[in-house]
């Protein structure tokens, strides 16, 4: 038995070392680091801070070089230039969806959906969701208003705590879920709905799960997925329990759709469907809206949430920079009219600080993987079709000639010598090219009236010394989560 298992393990590095040759050899991959037979490159990697590992290794190998995660080539892409001339440049080529093995395991969200599809499906999906959204008013005045007004419900739901230490993590969640709620199912919920604060709650419960290292190691040995227990398996039932939710709210909205008056993102693409019932290749179809809603309804809440969180944060942790934004709301709104998206041209610092917290954070450090859509000369390198690309966006949002100092929180990296914003390329927070963020406008536009919303009313209080408040993540791997904590909102 001893000698079966040493005689599979030399034929197995033969086999794997026989592919390394061929590729390298060959010069179509980037170089990397040795693999080991089926463990490929994991112990090079720190699956509790997979974008340092990745740093560290692009100091030896490049801004492009090939990491196998478990048997399974990846090219990695450090820095600005590589990023952008990928992602960008070169858009089309990269911009495919990579390998998942968490999602496509259980949600087989690389068959439909509007995150983790391709081809077809992806580009159909993604324009009609790009278009409908906008036709609710996405970027639009009709949708500032919508934020405005929840702006203002999570104001009073924060004067509620009476000044009492309090931890924001759900109610930060409700705000923007809220949002898209009013474009998906149109209508809002109260904060003390109890299926409402159950979504929420079992989305940050994701977040976590997602980000832990325990998943970075399932996307890298997929077979864990199916034979060993985990966290992975509450990540499962989460999304089965949010798939449940969706599929009751469609049912609600075909019982009383009217295709003359749409009333939300469901009855559209249920318009669509029926547009469209006897196209054999239509991807408007019920498992293709259910992952769609699922996707649209995550993202546009988590991420948004997170980084308000994160954000928070942040602000007890530099007391002086809250300070500046509050005197900079005072001077240009006042406190007799809710701030609007117009008076952020006219409010540089605040506008610094909300690009510096979505720097700072990092929030998908790695970016969701990409794939290559056809074989791809690049660099000199061969890059077959399928291949899963993983674009490091820390490397840009943390590049120090472009961020003096870029560990350090400073609002002063978007702000020139005279005070004015100052854009940067490098800030990628929502990824580029084409597979960008579907909500970005509308993340831009929550997150700049929610801050300036509660710093217009609240006085951020913490509970302890700012200096010995921690901003260090306690997860780093699919998203950036911040750690728990309270504070007083003190009414000003």
């Amino acid at each position: 038995m001893d000698l079966a298992v040493v005689l599979v393990l030399c034929l197995s590095s033969l086999l794997l070392f026989s592919l390394w040759k061929q590729s390298y050899g060959k010069g179509k991959l980037p170089p990397g680091p040795t693999p080991l037979p089926i463990i490929g490159n994991s112990l090079q990697l720190n699956f509790k801070n997979i974008s340092k590992s990745l740093h560290d290794l692009s100091k030896t190998y490049g801004p492009v070089f090939t990491l196998y995660l478990g048997m399974k080539p990846t090219v990695v892409l450090h820095g600005y230039e590589a990023v952008k001339e990928a992602l960008i440049d070169q858009g089309e080529e990269f911009s495919g969806r990579g390998s998942f093995p968490v999602s496509e395991k259980f949600l087989f969200f690389c068959l439909t959906g509007v995150v983790f599809s391709n081809g077809k499906m992806w580009k159909e999906t993604r324009r009609f969701s790009l278009m409908t959204l906008r036709n609710f008013g996405m970027g639009k005045r009709s949708i500032e208003d919508r934020v405005q007004e929840e702006a203002c419900c999570l104001v009073e739901e924060l004067r509620k705590t009476k000044a009492s230490p309090y931890d924001p993590t759900f109610i930060l969640g409700c705000a923007p879920c809220n949002v898209i709620c009013s474009i998906i199912f149109q209508n809002r919920f109260d904060y003390t709905d109890q299926d409402f604060l159950n979504l929420i709650g079992k989305l940050n419960e994701n977040i976590q799960i997602l980000s832990s290292p325990w998943v970075q190691v399932c996307n890298s040995f997929p077979l864990f997925i199916d034979y060993l227990p985990g966290s992975h398996n509450k990540l499962f039932n989460n999304i089965a329990y949010s798939k449940s939710y969706i599929l009751e709210k469609m049912k609600e909205h075909q019982e009383t759709l009217d295709i003359n008056n749409p009333r939300d993102f469901i009855d559209c693409f249920l318009i669509k469907m029926e547009q469209e019932k006897d196209n054999q290749e239509s991807v408007f179809t019920i498992e293709n809206l259910i992952i769609t809603i699922s996707d649209v309804f995550s993202a546009g809440t988590e991420t948004t949430s997170t980084t308000l969180r994160y954000g928070l944060l942040l602000l007890l942790k530099h007391p002086e920079v809250t300070a500046k934004v509050r005197e900079e709301i005072d001077r240009v709104v006042g406190r007799h009219r809710s701030p609007c998206m117009q008076d952020r041209s006219s409010m540089p610092y605040t506008d610094a600080v909300v690009h510096e917290i979505q720097r700072y954070i990092d929030l998908i450090p790695t970016n969701l993987p990409h794939a290559a859509t056809q074989d791809i000369k690049f660099r000199n390198y061969l890059i077959p079709k399928g291949m899963t690309i993983l674009t490091s966006l820390t490397s840009v949002l943390h590049d120090n000639k472009e961020f003096p100092n870029p560990e350090t929180f400073d609002p002063a990296h978007f702000l020139d010598e005279s005070g004015n914003f100052k854009k940067s390329d490098y800030f990628m927070a929502f990824s580029a090219g084409k597979r960008i963020c579907l909500g970005e406008g509308l993340a831009r536009m929550e997150l700049f009236l929610f801050f300036t919303a509660i710093l217009q009313n609240f006085t951020l209080k913490p509970l302890v010394d700012p200096k010995d408040i921690d901003t260090n993540p306690v997860e780093k791997g699919f998203a950036s989560v911040p750690p728990k904590y309270q504070l007083c909102f003190i009414p000003v």
